[in-house]
């Protein structure tokens, strides 16, 4: 998972995004690092995108970074997201599209990356519908070197496809969640930064 986190506004839009999603996929993918969450702990409050609406949220996720330490931090993920057996929060598509895991969004979207030259590292442990690779994915179209396939149409395809239909529940869990204190002000930066893409790609259609 890329580890870089948005440090100023002022960075291009395109690389901005970038970071965000290769942000989100890192917070997301396993209890934070301690070098990254150093790293978040120092960021500046602005928002890390084009948009004042991020603004808010981001300084949330910051201040909650700040306000906690990194064993915190671990437990939190581990109580919302890990554990053996059923966790408390899924953090896969298949499970809010279809109500069970591995089950036909999964299959699509591996047809859907195959088209587009990718697929699952091997020392992955989760499914490619776990919301960290899908931002992960979106990181590599938006800042990808191959212009055929890291293109702002294969963008929203995915985008529209496999991440906006169901991220939001998501986030919604988390938030309402009482052990949530860190990944509530995660989710709603990630509501946030999900509303932004979404109209950006509507001004598309």
């Amino acid at each position: 998972m890329n580890n870089s986190i948005p440090i100023t506004s002022a960075l291009d839009e395109e690389t901005a995004r970038a970071e965000v999603y290769g942000l989100l996929a890192a917070l997301y993918y396993a209890p934070p690092a301690s070098e990254l969450l150093a790293q978040l702990r120092v960021a500046v409050t602005e928002a890390p995108a084009a948009g004042g609406f991020l603004e808010e949220p981001w300084r949330d996720v910051v201040a909650a970074a700040r306000e906690m330490d990194d064993a915190d931090l671990t437990a939190e993920y581990n109580a919302l997201f890990g554990g053996v057996g059923k966790p408390e929060i899924y953090l896969f598509g298949s499970h809010y599209l279809s109500g069970f895991l591995n089950e036909k969004p999964l299959a699509a979207l591996r047809t859907d990356l195959a088209a587009l030259g990718l697929g699952r590292d091997d020392t992955m442990s989760e499914t490619e519908d776990h919301v960290a690779y899908l931002c992960e994915v979106m990181r590599y179209l938006i800042a990808g070197d191959d212009v055929e396939v890291a293109n702002l149409t294969q963008q929203q395809k995915f985008f529209t496809t496999h991440l906006q239909p169901w991220v939001t529940r998501m986030c919604d869990d988390i938030a309402a969640h009482p052990k949530a204190r860190f990944y509530a002000t995660l989710s709603a930066f990630t509501r946030a930064f999900v509303g932004v893409e979404a109209q950006g790609f509507d001004m598309l259609a």
